[in-house]
């Protein structure tokens, strides 16, 4: 039987724009004479759809778009979408995460999306029952099985995770020679490889080929990659995945082979570090793009310091949107050093994008005049450091709400975890594309960006001098990141070992790390919660992101909390 694959990028509740990509894709996979093509899970409402679900208006459409593709879709191919149902059971919760089979106008097939993962972004729960029988559809000679993405990750050690059933187990049991996983599975670094394995021990156990359809997009926060694969019984070996971050179509048989891949793939055994760099490049490329595209925004704006995280958030901006579509604003001050001001001019003409100063020192100054009869003699302080980037901030939502830009904020995960950053200040914005990214990745990744460039174009494109010179606010004379803030290499794999395995400063402190340090940093991170609550969402490329993944109580007991 030959198997088309096909990762869309579904759009939540554009049900007419999803309904069309399906459509479009089918009549593709059917004019290279597939038998049956398959779509990620929840491809018809997009992932994930959230409270949106409480509305029942949501629901009913999405309902609707599965009866009219009843309709449209051409026949003589079998057309696999996953959608939400309403539940037949009599009790639990009324709506179900459903995957479909669509055949020469008639649903003939439909399997329940049984695990309903509650960690990290996921709260499936809270919305869906999970299934109670699991069903075989055969056909061209097949006996096909579905496990909806969750349903095959029984097979990992996911903390504080565990499952009464195993929809897998069930499958197999019944002779199922073609297992298909239809997945919205977000993007995180390193995660290619787990996909992989998980898949090869399944495929073995079951001695049957699996079909791996992921997402592909980003909605908020979450970053799908697609990069779906096949693996068939025989050699259990990766026979092609698609593209990575774009959307994709390929074909293989069941009995054997491939057709002609659309897209290299480099096998997840050859996947470097340098590739892991890439990997998180272009998923914050399209991250922005399609945060600007699905949220109705076409042009792009931030601030630019001169200093390491508003350079990369720069050139991603300019990937993501366009030269002529993005303005990178200098803000100098009295504090602000000659080098950084011409930092940020040289980066500006490199990316080729729009460069305007906009100097804050007589806005600053105003301030100042208009608060000394409060402040009196008060000596300069935070308050004044703070000033300023608030200053910038209120300039830049301006220039957001004259021109209709995106404003995206500059700060990075290390900085957001210490509360290094200013409430209605460099906070500011509507998304932050690097939040997810320690200091030392950002550096990195700009040394990767450099590396490409210079192989690519013969020059690098962030000034060397940028990622060289020490972080620095310059919101202060001499200021340095490292006069509030421990040395970034040391900060990061606390921060690490605290935030992704959720040890202890005990147990931190067993792993060589001074039990002072890392006190202070619990305790820091903890007080800066309520920054955090109020900065602009995150693009996650790691295995715990602030927001979503990561919801801690603001007002709590920081010591006991250690």
């Amino acid at each position: 039987m030959k198997v088309a694959i096909a990762q869309i990028n579904s759009f939540i509740g554009d049900f007419a724009g999803n309904r069309e990509k399906i459509r479009t894709w089918t009549e593709k996979a059917q004019s290279q004479q597939a038998d049956i093509v398959l779509f990620p899970e929840l491809a018809v409402c997009g992932y994930p759809p959230m409270d949106l679900l409480d509305q029942d208006c949501f629901v009913e459409k999405n309902i609707q778009v599965i009866h009219n593709l009843q309709r449209i879709l051409p026949r003589n191919i079998a057309c696999g979408v996953g959608f939400v149902g309403r539940s037949s059971y009599s009790l639990g919760k009324s709506l179900v995460n459903t995957y479909g089979i669509i055949l020469d106008g008639k649903l003939v097939f439909e399997q329940i999306k049984t695990l309903l993962p509650t960690y990290d972004v996921f709260d499936e729960a809270r919305n869906f029952e999970s299934a109670r029988e699991w069903n075989v559809f055969e056909y061209k000679g097949e006996r096909i099985g579905v496990a909806i993405c969750e349903d095959v990750w029984r097979e990992t050690d996911i903390p504080g995770t565990q499952y009464v059933h195993d929809p897998v187990k069930e499958l197999f049991d019944q002779g199922v020679s073609l297992l298909c996983v239809p997945s919205a599975s977000p993007y995180v670094a390193e995660k290619l490889s787990v996909r992989y394995n998980l898949a090869r021990r399944i495929g073995a156990r079951g001695n049957a080929a699996l079909a791996y359809v992921n997402a592909v997009g980003a909605n908020d926060s979450i970053i799908f990659d697609g990069r779906s694969f096949a693996i068939l019984p025989a050699g259990r070996n990766l026979l092609f995945h698609g593209a990575a971050f774009n959307e994709d179509m390929f074909m293989f048989d069941t009995a054997g082979g491939t057709d002609e891949p659309s897209t290299a793939a480099v096998a997840w055994e050859d996947v470097t570090a340098e590739h892991e760099l890439d990997a998180v490049e272009e998923a914050l490329i399209m991250g922005i793009r399609d945060y600007m595209a699905k949220c109705g925004f076409t042009c792009a704006h931030l601030g630019l310091s001169g200093g390491i995280d508003s350079a990369l958030v720069a050139y991603l901006a300019v990937k993501a949107a366009g030269q002529d579509k993005t303005v990178c604003f200098s803000m100098p001050s009295r504090f602000s050093s000659q080098g950084s001001k011409d930092d940020a001019a040289e980066l500006a003409a490199r990316l080729g994008c729009r460069y305007v100063s906009l100097p804050i020192e007589p806005v600053f100054t105003s301030f100042l005049d208009a608060l000394e009869p409060v402040f009196g003699k008060k000596p300069f302080d935070s308050t004044e450091e703070n000033l300023q980037a608030r200053i910038r901030g209120t300039l830049l939502m301006a220039y957001a709400n004259k021109f209709s830009s995106i404003l995206l904020a500059t700060g990075n995960k290390s900085e957001l975890a210490m509360g290094y950053c200013t409430l209605y200040g460099d906070t500011n914005g509507a998304l932050c594309p690097i939040g997810d990214l320690f200091k030392t990745e950002v550096f990195a990744l700009c040394r990767r960006i450099n590396e490409k460039a210079v192989k690519q174009e013969g020059n690098i494109i962030i000034p060397e001098a940028i990622l060289t010179k020490p972080p620095s606010a310059e919101l202060r004379p001499n200021q340095k990141d490292q006069d509030s803030l421990p040395p970034y290499e040391t900060l990061d794999e606390i921060l690490r070992l605290y935030l992704f395995d959720n040890l202890s400063k005990e147990e931190i402190a067993d792993k060589g790390w001074d039990a002072g340090l890392a006190e202070q940093i619990i305790k820091t991170v903890a007080r800066a919660e309520f920054k955090r609550r109020q900065a602009p969402p995150v693009l996650k490329v790691s295995k715990r992101a602030f927001g979503m993944g990561r919801r801690m109580p603001i007002a709590r007991d920081i010591y006991e909390a250690l």
